[in-house]
């Protein structure tokens, strides 16, 4: 594999430089049929410039209509990253501390929480170090409740951490142990919600997407009702088949999950996020200060998961919003995650002692696409590292 895209890239250099950047497409390509998937898209940014990008494949499995690299993927859990950078901002602006918890901050909302839930700090909740279990039966019923569509968002949010928090202490009595939680995040965005006064989804348009110029980011399933202007998501079935879930209810989670995982965005977009990144934030926009991203991107715990489901972290550390891995591939841990809802997959790596920063993403879920991705990712890290 090592050999052929090493020849790809550099007989693509000298045509490159009218184009601005490298095609990927003759590297996706052979991935994509070897996995049996959809879509595969993939973008790097090195020194903060978009270097190589490409989209193969359907929008739609069993239909002709091709991606490109300016259609809308779903990133799932990758937004975690960008809500724990809310949270950043909160505390620069001294609305929040890392130390704030859910009691001080939702006390006044929710005054029926356990004591020792209401002691779950914001640092906890965005380490996954808070006690909060991993998704179960009695929270995914939470999440699909056919009560959460006569409330508004914030206060849906708020039921689910009441229901939750007034009943339950945190599985593990203090902080130190990884245990990857959405309804952890969720938390986290109704803290920030209150913090700003203003709801999460908006100060994702308005901190996130519009500063950092991302047209074509969103919430929820990236194609619009009726019609196929993305690629959509795909359910694997028993037999092995794929079944096209294009639009409404499930065609992603539940909105309300948002602060856990719905952003959408080309691939495009995604790698200028993952750029900023990669820049340590001295390059604008000025989104938090470098030192508060060094806060973000510092290791809060270590992390060992058995046998990880796509769309986890698996092992390393985690820290803000972020996952420390370090690949067979890698000189030591660089910033990772991906995300899913079942139905798509998107993942991130930056390298910032390198300024590098790739991004892979395909409208299906499940093992092959995680196996394909890394087999892009490694390919492209160890292209354009140098």
């Amino acid at each position: 594999m090592r050999m052929p895209f090493v020849f790809l890239a550099a007989s693509l250099l000298f045509a490159a430089t009218a184009r601005a950047e490298i095609s990927l497409n003759t590297l996706l390509d052979p991935i994509r049929t070897k996995h049996a998937l959809p879509s595969l898209a993939a973008a790097v940014v090195k020194d903060g410039k978009l270097v190589a990008v490409g989209a193969v494949g359907v929008r739609v499995a069993g239909t002709t209509i091709p991606v490109t690299v300016d259609d809308r993927y779903h990133l799932g859990s990758d937004t975690k990253a960008m809500t724990a950078t809310l949270a950043a901002m909160m505390v620069e602006e001294g609305k929040l501390s890392w130390n704030s918890t859910i009691g001080e901050v939702l006390g006044s909302d929710l005054p029926n929480l356990r004591p020792k839930f209401a002691a779950i700090t914001l640092k906890e909740l965005l380490s996954h170090t808070s006690g909060i279990p991993t998704d179960n039966e009695e929270i995914g019923k939470l999440y699909f409740s056919a009560d959460a569509y006569e409330h508004t968002l914030k206060d849906w949010r708020l039921h689910m951490i009441d229901a939750w928090g007034s009943k339950h202490d945190p599985s593990f009595p203090a902080s130190g142990k990884f245990q990857y939680s959405n309804l952890g995040y969720i938390t986290a965005g109704a803290m920030i919600e209150k913090a700003a006064d203003k709801p999460w989804e908006r100060l994702m348009y308005e901190r996130i997407y519009e500063p950092l110029g991302l047209a074509t980011a969103g919430l929820g399933a990236q194609a619009t009702f009726g019609l196929y202007d993305a690629p959509v998501g795909h359910r694997i079935e028993a037999d092995g088949k794929i079944t096209p879930m294009a639009w409404g209810e499930s065609a992603d989670l539940p909105a309300s999950l948002g602060p856990a995982g719905l952003a959408h965005m080309s691939i495009k977009d995604f790698a200028t996020w993952a750029g900023w990144i990669a820049g340590g934030g001295k390059r604008g926009p000025a989104l938090v200060t470098p030192e508060t991203l060094k806060i973000l991107e510092a290791p809060a715990v270590s992390m060992e998961i058995k046998n990880p489901k796509p769309g986890t972290p698996k092992s390393g550390a985690y820290a803000l919003g972020w996952g420390l891995s370090k690949f067979n591939w890698t000189e030591k841990p660089i910033l990772t995650h991906n995300g899913s809802n079942g139905l798509n997959f998107a993942s991130i790596a930056v390298d910032p002692d390198h300024d590098l920063a790739i991004v892979v993403t395909s409208n299906i879920g499940g093992q092959k696409v995680d196996e394909a991705t890394l087999e892009v990712m490694k390919a492209l890290y160890e292209e354009f590292e140098k």
